[in-house]
C-alpha cells in the first residue's frame, strides 16, 4: 500500500483545512486508516482513526473539531480541521493498519505540513 498525503498549508487560527490521503493497492478497505501529526521534540500522536466498518476514534485535543472519513471506492481517507489552533501546527501523516484507538501503523505517506499561525 502507498499513501500520499494533499490538503495541507497555511491557514489562520480558527480556520479550516481538509487533507486528503489517496492510497494505492486492491486491500485499502481492509485497513484502518488514521491520521497522525508530529512536532519538533514531541512524540508522533494518533490523531484520528477510522476501522474498514466506519468506527472512529479522536484523541482529546481534536475531538469535535476534526472529522475522519474514508471513501472506500476511491481509496481515499479524509481529515476534515475545524477551528484550528496554533498548536495544530505540525507534519500531518497518514497511515493504514489495525486497531483504532490504539492503532498500530504498518504503511505511511511521506506526510504534509500543516502551520496554523496569523
Amino acid at each position: 500500500v502507498q499513501l500520499v498525503e494533499s490538503g495541507g498549508g497555511l491557514v489562520q487560527p480558527g480556520g479550516s483545512l481538509r487533507l486528503s490521503c489517496a492510497a494505492s493497492g486492491s486491500i485499502f478497505s481492509i485497513y484502518t486508516m488514521g491520521w497522525y501529526r508530529r512536532t519538533p521534540g514531541k512524540q508522533r500522536e494518533l490523531v484520528a482513526a477510522i476501522t474498514q466498518g466506519g468506527s472512529t476514534h479522536y484523541s482529546d485535543s481534536v475531538k469535535g473539531r476534526f472529522t475522519i472519513s474514508r471513501d472506500n471506492a476511491k481509496k481515499t481517507v479524509y481529515l476534515q480541521m475545524n477551528s484550528l489552533k496554533p498548536d495544530g501546527t505540525a507534519v500531518y501523516f497518514c497511515s493504514a493498519g489495525f486497531g483504532l484507538a490504539t492503532m498500530e501503523g504498518r504503511y505511511w505517506g511521506q506526510g504534509t505540513q500543516v502551520t496554523v499561525s496569523s
